[in-house]
């Protein structure tokens, strides 16, 4: 039974943790996805880049410096260096001995805890090889049917469906389109991810009608604080769009934050499937 991300067929919205409840966790790691699913998530964004051995990895940057002990680009490194690196201990103390997980790690969890995927090419050297890996992935563990493949790079999209008919795309943006139904056309994507200053009622209703379907990321809400001091608070009309089934996915850093914001909105119920 596949994966459904629209709305209006699960009867819910989906709740997703970015990069896991990376708030509060090391971002990109099994302890971040398990507590998203705990506080609330349904699906969990996850980044995607290739260790020098070709082998698919889950870390937002080019680079393992930020978020782990170790240092230098994950191109340039193997597996088994990557797997001697803590992504744990920068974050806090409490997490050292954390792994960056291979993606078919990552994979097989979901599978096992019924979740969503949501999976972001960040591969900038050998970004089609990534592509195929991750496809080869998706079917070795069983989860084309519960996995969308994300990136900036619209072109690189559309190759991806040219190769792989079967995976489902989905294109980021940090604009409004004049012709949003036409951007997701004319790279076969199957859906859009949208900053929530960008988000337009019409459109998602274009979206909807069309088939398409939407993901509309949230900021945390100490990013929110000068709004609310300011009495330009955006989340009464945010709750309201959720509860009118035209959001059908709603991200953020800080889990419990929008699963409460799906709760408001009376859409929490079961997940259908088809």
């Amino acid at each position: 039974m596949a994966f459904n991300f629209l709305a209006r067929e699960t009867g819910r919205v989906h709740v997703c943790g970015h990069r896991g409840y990376s708030l509060r966790y090391p971002e990109n790691t099994v302890p971040a996805f398990e507590a998203a699913k705990v506080a609330g998530a349904t699906t969990v964004e996850i980044d995607v880049v290739l260790t020098a051995d070709g082998e698919p990895i889950v870390l937002h940057d080019l680079t393992v410096d930020r978020t782990t002990n170790g240092h230098g680009f994950a191109a340039d490194l193997s597996l088994e260096q990557i797997r001697r690196l803590d992504a744990g201990v920068c974050f806090h103390p409490a997490f050292a001995g954390t792994k960056i997980p291979t993606v078919a790690e990552a994979l097989d969890w979901a599978k096992r805890d019924n979740m969503g995927i949501v999976l972001e090419i960040k591969e900038a050297e050998r970004p089609d090889i990534a592509v195929d890996r991750v496809e080869g992935l998706l079917r070795a563990t069983g989860t084309l049917d519960r996995v969308i493949v994300i990136s900036f790079d619209h072109v690189l999209l559309k190759r991806a469906v040219e190769r792989h008919l079967h995976l489902r795309t989905e294109a980021i943006t940090h604009a409004r389109h004049a012709d949003l139904v036409g951007v997701l056309r004319a790279c076969s994507a199957n859906s859009v991810s949208i900053e929530l200053d960008m988000f337009c009622a019409d459109d998602a209703r274009a979206l909807h009608e069309a088939g398409f379907s939407n993901r509309v990321h949230v900021p945390r809400p100490d990013a929110l604080a000068p709004y609310w001091r300011a009495g330009r608070d955006p989340l009464p009309a945010l709750v309201q769009w959720i509860a009118d089934g035209l959001i059908d996915t709603v991200s953020g850093d800080d889990v419990p934050f929008i699963a409460m914001l799906a709760k408001r909105a009376g859409r929490t119920g079961a997940v259908s499937w088809s």
